[in-house]
């Protein structure tokens, strides 16, 4: 049916929707807890950087006054040396369905891929095949084709559909009994889709491959049960749903049975079997610690604690539901507002197969994001013409969600006039 109401009509339907979803979400007391931004009229980047919380400051004065400035180094022994595996250990109870043990945090999500991609592709010399998806994150390829370089195996590429994203069947007709890793985002950087984890982890698994899981875009916003679905390694950054701040440290989960067989690379002090023993050759932990290489860093592990007590509070599985509420009301807003004016959605229209973000595509987009973020409204653009709408339950409300896509619509509207 062609929708006949006028512009003012549409848009009045929407902001009363707007304001009935806030007054019902269970979870709107939260939005309290994360610090104003004066000058942004919408937030809809936390898919790449989370906002911080309104304690931060205090918190960051805290340790600089008492944990760092009075305890001093008497702290590693207190508190610091247990920190990047109590940290992990709580992000897998928070976060991933994760035993303890088995997560740790440290290093960029860059340098753990590395390790732990490294580590898998040389576990059996038999197996001579990567596999991953051709339109990864950057870094994932990169790390790939580096690992692959490395050790004399090759990248086998798989070609999904860009909005639907990598599916069981994708996975099963590339893999084999030479492949030794498959990598795989869990949701897809560009258009939100959400892979089926525990089916794709079974499909590689029936080859007696590895599996390896990227979380950046789904930690701290979608429940998962690694345990459970027998994941084998993962990998996923701080500093989006877990608010950790720009540059905070990543984590890794390293399956328990792995712990002790698979050697990662990069030999630091750290993951010595004794770290204080100084001796003339290395011996790896035989557990999670294993995954450590340097000193890890400690003040950049700070923010994302306030977060996991948020994350904790509301639960995973409240923040999925306000998740899958927000991204289908971003969508009505597209088709309502956006839609009319050539915008193409670029993330499946079903929730439940998409992430915490909604991908538009527009030609103009490029010079339209310059314009959003010199008037306060903050979404991020990905090449060639994509706008990505980033919604962080805990910190984004309804009305924000609108007044961002009744802005593009405005920028649209005044870039081709």
């Amino acid at each position: 049916m062609t929708d006949t109401r006028d512009a003012a009509t549409v848009e009045r339907s929407l902001l009363d929707l707007a304001g009935a979803l806030d007054a019902a979400d269970p979870l709107h007391a939260h939005l309290d807890a994360f610090a104003e931004a004066p000058g942004v009229g919408a937030y809809l980047d936390g898919n790449s950087l989370g906002r911080p919380l309104k304690d931060a400051p205090e918190k960051l004065a805290a340790f600089v006054r008492d944990d760092w400035g009075t305890r001093l180094i008497r702290s590693w022994d207190e508190q610091w040396m247990a920190l990047p595996m109590e940290l992990g250990d709580r992000i897998g109870r928070v976060t991933l369905g994760a035993a303890p043990g088995q997560t740790v945090v440290a290093d960029s999500t860059s340098v753990l891929i590395y390790k732990l991609m490294r580590a898998a592709a040389t576990a059996d010399p038999s197996r001579t095949e990567l596999v991953i998806e051709s339109g990864n994150f950057p870094t994932d390829r990169f790390m790939a084709e580096g690992v692959a370089a490395e050790t004399g195996m090759s990248v086998r590429w798989i070609e999904p559909d860009p909005v639907l994203g990598v599916q069981i069947a994708d996975v099963v007709a590339a893999v084999s009994e030479r492949t030794a890793l498959v990598s795989l985002s869990h949701v897809d950087y560009r258009s939100g889709a959400l892979a089926d984890m525990p089916g794709i982890t079974t499909a590689v698994h029936e080859v007696g491959a590895l599996m390896m899981w990227d979380l950046c875009h789904s930690a701290g916003v979608i429940p998962m049960q690694l345990d459970a679905w027998g994941v084998d390694m993962a990998v996923g950054c701080t500093y989006k749903y877990l608010n950790g701040g720009p540059g905070s440290p990543a984590f890794a989960y390293l399956r328990r049975e792995h712990q002790g067989v698979l050697r990662q690379p990069i030999q630091g002090w750290w993951s010595a079997a004794d770290i204080f023993a100084m001796g003339p050759q290395y011996a790896p932990a035989g557990d999670i610690r294993q995954l450590l290489s340097g000193t890890p860093p400690i003040t950049s592990m700070l923010a994302m604690q306030g977060m996991l007590d948020l994350i904790e509070q509301a639960s995973i599985e409240a923040i999925r539901e306000k998740s899958l509420s927000l991204t289908d009301f971003a969508v009505r807003a597209y088709d309502e507002v956006l839609a009319p004016l050539g915008v193409r959605l670029l993330s499946t229209r079903d929730a439940a197969l998409r992430g915490s973000h909604v991908t538009i595509g527009h030609p103009d987009f490029r010079a339209v994001t310059q314009r959003l973020w010199a008037d306060g409204i903050i979404p991020d653009f990905r090449f060639p013409d994509g706008i990505r709408l980033g919604l962080s339950p805990l910190s984004t409300s309804y009305a924000e969600t609108l007044t961002g896509v009744l802005a593009v619509r405005d920028a649209l509207e005044s870039h081709g006039r």
